[in-house]
């Protein structure tokens, strides 16, 4: 999906901490956090479609949407892994 070069040199624009793609596990907790309502991103819009790909932070504490195996890498676009908004 994107290329290991690539991931080797993407960072998270609010923190500059490497970024890593999201497991199978985190996903499906987001998803199901997306799923029942609630999750809204840093910028505060809901999160109403499910991930199917995302960067995770190296703290595991924010996941950036991947969509059509483009990272979107916006502050504002960056969804809170453990908690609902």
């Amino acid at each position: 999906m994107i290329h290991p070069d690539l991931l080797a040199i993407l960072a998270c624009p609010d923190s500059r901490q490497p970024l890593g793609l999201a497991d199978e596990a985190t996903l499906k907790g987001l998803n199901d956090r997306i799923a029942s309502g609630g999750v809204q991103n840093v910028g505060g819009v809901d999160v109403t479609a499910a991930l199917e790909a995302g960067l995770v932070r190296e703290d595991g504490q924010v996941i950036y949407p991947v969509r059509d195996d483009i990272p979107v890498l916006l502050r504002e676009e960056g969804i809170l892994v453990g908690s609902a908004g």
